[in-house]
Order: C-alpha cells, then sequence, then structure tokens
C-alpha cells in the first residue's frame, strides 16, 4: 500500500489541504494519504501556534470519516524537533508493509536542501510535489524520484485564514470545514 505522507503544522487545516488529499487518491497517485501533524516545523516560528492537540482535534473534524485520508499524531510520540528523516525512518520501522511517499508543496521543495539530511529522504523515498503560487518547479530539474504533480493550485493557506480571523470581524470561515470553523469560533482560537 502506497501512503502520502502530507506533514505540517495545519494551523488550522483547510479546504485546500483536503482537495489536495482527495485529488492524489482519486488520481491512483497514493491509496492513503495521511496528515502528519508536526509538533512544530524546525524551519518555522512557533509564534500563533496551537498546541498540538487543538490542532490534531481540528484536522480530525475536517477529515471525519472521509475514505482513504487519515490524521495522525504519530510525530507526537517522537523527540523534538521533529525532523522529517527521523519520522520517515519510524515509519518504515513501524509499518514495514506500506510505502511512504512524501507530500510537499512546491515551497517547501525550493527549501528541501535545508532540511535536516534531505539527502537520506531521498534516498529512501519519493517525493510528491504541488504547486504553490510563486514558487515555480523545474520539472527537467527534478532529482529521480521526485514528481510534480499537476494538481489544481489551491490558493488558500492557513497563514491568510489565521490573518482573517484576527483581524476580519465579517471573515464568515471561508476555506474552512464547517465543522472546523464552529470549533474554532467557540474556542476563540486565533483572536
Amino acid at each position: 500500500m502506497t501512503v502520502g505522507l502530507y506533514g505540517g503544522s495545519f494551523n488550522p487545516i483547510h479546504e485546500g489541504h483536503l482537495s489536495l488529499g482527495r485529488w492524489l487518491v482519486s488520481h491512483a497517485l497514493v491509496d492513503e494519504l495521511w496528515f502528519l501533524v508536526s509538533p512544530q516545523n524546525p524551519l518555522k516560528p512557533a509564534a500563533g501556534l496551537l498546541d498540538d492537540d487543538a490542532r490534531l482535534h481540528l484536522a480530525q473534524l475536517a477529515v471525519g470519516r472521509k475514505r482513504h485520508l487519515r490524521v495522525s499524531d504519530f510525530e507526537f510520540r517522537l523527540p523534538r524537533p521533529s525532523f522529517m528523516v527521523h519520522t520517515l525512518e519510524a515509519l518504515r520501522t513501524a509499518y514495514p508493509g506500506r510505502d511512504f511517499v512524501l507530500v510537499i508543496g512546491a515551497d517547501n521543495w525550493h527549501r528541501f536542501p535545508q532540511w535536516y539530511q534531505s539527502d537520506e529522504i531521498l534516498r529512501h523515498h519519493r517525493i510528491l510535489i504541488y504547486p504553490r503560487s510563486g514558487f515555480p518547479i523545474d520539472e527537467a530539474s527534478l532529482p529521480t524520484g521526485v514528481t510534480l504533480v499537476h494538481t489544481p493550485l489551491f490558493d488558500i493557506s492557513s497563514t491568510q485564514i489565521r490573518e482573517a480571523i484576527a483581524h476580519d470581524p465579517a471573515y464568515n470561515g471561508f476555506g474552512l470545514n464547517p465543522r472546523v470553523w464552529a470549533e474554532i469560533k467557540a474556542k476563540g482560537y486565533y483572536r
């Protein structure tokens, strides 16, 4: 079984994340897609980051019982900071029958050489890159095992959503699953 690993802080998870997951599954690029909620991305600031359990719960609300999509807290049990190379190694040990494929945005591919032991990730795993505005990818320059997938452009970001919640009183949850938006409002997240 091929499992797409889509790691992120998901602060909060939004419809762009879900649409990408459904697209990858429906186009048979992966059998399942796991939203791997990260405790803390070592390359991103922690300011404004909801606690792990809150972000995990929002992701679970968004995914619900969607077939072939899962939410994973696997990194919560690993030493911090969580480096993807260690996560992938631990996943290979925990699930030896699965082929894990890393799913990252074009913005992350541009930063990929900064990832801890990125060459080790490339040695053991395929990578699917999805497009992001402002981050062109030269397909001809991609190494073996790295593929640009021509998904629709899901031009929405968690940062935009957090800023809208914090500063726009008319924001109505655009881009969020209704259950996620209801939880954010009820808990006063990002205000």
